[in-house]
């Protein structure tokens, strides 16, 4: 069977997605293309936001390859699962502008894996994979499609959804190899602050999931347990990622967890990386070997400045908060770039939260403002306003933030919609 693995052309107008508007490598494309090869299949990625196709020359594109099955994903790579744009809008037009092709239909990314029966009637395919999507869809290509709605993670028209959220045996994902063309061309150095990059970044990740639940982190049906891969493969793709050129990479994990041989390994290789952590997990002599083994850029998820609110948010954080300011300013020596993220309503004081944002700046500590808390469906704080997520989760998590904040962060649209505006047909 020959696929179409599409990443669409995005645009954010209107949403109050608050990720990174650059192109990224689609980490999930490249592990099922590798995994379809392997079965027999034949695979291409369409990369419509790094090409910088108009959805006409997407349409062309993928038409010249004849595809037996269109996959669309609808969250910009795997970095931004957890915080995908709220609205379809963009995967709606993607999939009109590719309806002309006559190839079966299927859907992946976070809102299938949270809400599969809204998804699959608002996007019009034939199925959505539910979860993690590699090896999901590897089996729906070796099924005929009369036969999907017997495929555990699948939500179907005739079927409706069929088993929980799948997750990927990291085991068997292989390392990734990519184009040269497709390395040479990503110049983004993904949350880099430290100095204008000088070669092509990339994205890479060491493990995927979280042993922790905190009540903001939307993986409960998708990149969920914590499970590491093999450091001799994770080697292997950064090897084959520097011998291409790459001079930074960004590690995609929910949480960079501490790892003495992956950093040892790093340290011995000339390349530069970024990370997203919690920095009450590393002792000060890891921190250390963190920034020896070449890391310039630390985001660590702090939230609150008080226990109370830390609680809150069910961080099971067993540092104060002078012990948290410490283990920043201590990652500083080392790594040019560290900052520490807030969330607002945790119940925080604003002259606390300003006096210390104040003293880190003098530390070169970055700390952002708070940031409103968006309650993703399919994250502990969703259920605990609403219980389970239902067809109309989106659209009920969006109407809660858009009523209960006046301002958003500065990376957000001044003026977010609701999704009704934003979607097609709604």
């Amino acid at each position: 069977m020959r696929l179409a693995l599409v990443n669409p052309p995005w645009s954010f107008d209107g949403s109050i997605y608050f990720g990174c508007r650059e192109p990224h490598l689609p980490l999930e494309f490249g592990y099922a293309q590798a995994l379809l090869a392997a079965a027999g299949h034949e695979a291409a990625i369409f990369d419509a936001q790094a090409a910088g196709w108009e959805l006409a020359e997407l349409a062309a594109t993928v038409g010249g390859f004849a595809p037996d099955m269109v996959v669309v994903t609808t969250a910009p790579s795997y970095l931004f699962w957890r915080c995908a744009p709220p609205e379809l809008r963009v995967p709606q037009l993607t999939l009109q502008a590719l309806s002309g092709i006559g190839a079966a239909t299927v859907a992946v990314g976070p809102h299938g894996s949270t809400t599969p029966r809204s998804t699959l009637a608002k996007l019009r395919v034939d199925a959505v994979a539910i979860g993690e999507c590699e090896e999901t869809l590897v089996g729906l290509a070796s099924t005929p499609q009369s036969a999907w709605n017997g495929i555990a993670g699948v939500c179907t028209r005739a079927g409706g959804v069929r088993g929980g959220p799948q997750a990927a045996d990291m085991a068997r994902l292989p390392a990734l190899r990519w184009p040269a063309e497709t390395v040479s061309q990503h110049v983004h150095h993904h949350h880099r602050f430290d100095r204008t990059p000088d070669g092509p970044g990339a994205e890479i990740e060491a493990s995927r999931g979280c042993p922790y639940h905190c009540t903001f982190c939307a993986k409960d049906n998708f990149r969920d347990a914590y499970r590491r891969r093999p450091l001799a493969t994770i080697v292997d793709e950064l090897d084959g990622l520097i011998a291409q050129g790459a001079a930074y990479v960004y590690f995609v994990d929910e949480i960079f967890l501490p790892w003495r041989q992956l950093l040892e390994a790093l340290r011995e290789r000339p390349v530069e990386f970024g990370v997203q952590t919690r920095v009450d997990l590393w002792r000060p002599d890891m921190l250390d070997l963190l920034g020896q083994a070449g890391c310039v850029s630390i985001e660590a998820g702090v939230e609150s400045l008080s226990e109370a609110g830390r609680g809150r948010l069910d961080k099971d954080c067993r540092l104060s908060t002078a012990e948290l300011t410490a283990r920043l300013v201590h990652a500083k020596r080392t790594v040019p770039f560290v900052q520490a993220n807030l969330i607002a309503g945790a119940g925080d004081d604003p002259e606390e939260i300003a006096g210390w944002r104040d003293a880190l700046r003098r530390e070169g500590v970055w700390a952002n403002e708070p940031v409103p808390l968006f309650p993703y469906p399919g994250s502990p704080e969703y259920g605990l306003l609403w219980g389970l997520p239902d067809d109309d989760a989106w659209e009920r998590a969006l109407d809660w933030y858009l009523g209960r904040y006046a301002a958003f962060s500065d990376i957000q649209e001044a003026r977010p919609r609701r999704l009704h505006e934003l979607e097609l047909g709604a």
